[in-house]
């Protein structure tokens, strides 16, 4: 299903808990948003913690009200956040009371948002419907990676003698969901494997080590299994809600790397961990998901790094067309992409044209 007005892909529509005194209130809301959910309505919070619990598996966001009878909405937060529902359920303040102190404590209890009363209906539908498609990519992502876990273990002995051409497929098979034509990975290990192997850049590196490291890169983008199809083949550029559901693809990566029992024990996994989660971080700490910069990150994470921007920029994709790789080697330098480790861009820079030879 696809939420009107958003272009944000959904499930299922699940239940959407209004609580709030005001008829009135409560109808508005409900015209919003009954195109897109099944719609359960409370007039206190009493009557609101009371089918929440009854339908708390189905229940996608709450919507509440602070001033009520009964129990009014800051009350039922303090309930809620003992339960730790905020977790799973994300819950919004719509309230004329959007004084500073309700703000901070709704906050400070796990509340994602606060509206403030009247309400625009083009605006609250698009906070709402993105952070309930955030929150059900997470449990997405949960669910996918606890049914891999168990698939993994059911075939321990099947996979225990993984290789490089397994590792390769399951990279190839993330790159084709994303409309890839699976030759992004191998030019990934390969860049990585030269600059490594053949610059200065991997002077303390051993050379099993190297080896180590490219068959690693293959796996940087893994984490993109957990990202919805509507954002991660979307022609056009994301919204800030759905960059943000993105960028969670590096630490997604890395955490379904950590269940993989098979890699355990083996250097090949440290390596595909470090690139998979800090491939994105950048020299002056301006990346994701960790904030690290300058030689917080690993060389080889930052290797992969530029390898995968270059390739990003001299490859088609399906929210651009390839660009010259002048141009591309000129966006790198001037900071266009980011801003990387100053040798590393140097020896980039050097070996560029050596680059250009695996797009052959």
């Amino acid at each position: 299903m696809t939420s009107q007005n958003t272009g944000i892909r959904s499930e299922a529509p699940g239940i959407l808990l209004i609580v709030d005194d005001d008829m009135i209130n409560r109808a508005i809301l409900r015209e919003i948003f009954k195109d897109a959910y099944q719609i359960e309505e409370a007039e206190n919070g009493q009557e609101g913690l009371e089918k929440l619990m009854s339908l708390k598996e189905h229940v996608c966001a709450l919507l509440l009200d602070v001033v009520m009878p009964v129990m009014d909405g800051l009350r039922l937060m303090e309930i809620l956040e003992k339960a730790g529902i905020p977790d799973s359920i994300p819950v919004f303040l719509i309230t004329a009371e959007a004084k500073e102190e309700v703000v901070k404590r709704g906050y400070d209890m796990g509340v994602m948002d606060v509206i403030s009363k009247p309400v625009i209906p083009y605006v609250v539908r698009r906070r709402v419907d993105s952070v309930v498609e955030l929150y059900r990519s997470r449990k997405q992502m949960r669910l996918l990676v606890e049914s891999q876990h168990q698939k993994l273990i059911e075939k321990e002995q099947q996979i225990m003698n993984m290789n490089k051409g397994t590792i390769e497929a399951l990279a190839t098979a993330i790159e084709f969901r994303s409309g890839e034509s699976g030759s992004h990975v191998r030019r990934i290990s390969e860049i990585t494997r030269y600059l490594l192997g053949s610059t200065q850049l991997g002077r303390d590196i051993p050379p099993e080590a190297v080896e180590q490291i490219a068959n690693a890169a293959i796996l940087h983008d893994i984490g993109k299994i957990s990202i919805p199809d509507a954002i991660l083949n979307k022609p056009g550029r994301l919204t800030k809600e759905e960059y943000e559901i993105m960028k969670t693809h590096a630490l997604c990566g890395a955490q379904l790397l950590e269940r993989i029992s098979q890699l355990h024990g083996q250097e090949v996994l440290r390596y595909a961990y470090d690139i998979a989660r800090h491939h994105h971080e950048r020299w002056d700490g301006k990346g994701y998901p960790d904030g690290l910069k300058g030689n917080e990150i690993s060389i080889w994470a930052q290797v992969v790094s530029l390898a995968d921007v270059y390739d990003a920029l001299v490859s088609k994709r399906v929210y651009k067309e390839a660009f010259e790789y002048e141009k591309a080697v000129r966006m790198i330098a001037q900071g266009e992409c980011g801003t990387f480790n100053p040798q590393l861009l140097s020896v980039f820079l050097e070996t560029e044209k050596e680059l250009k030879k695996f797009y052959e």
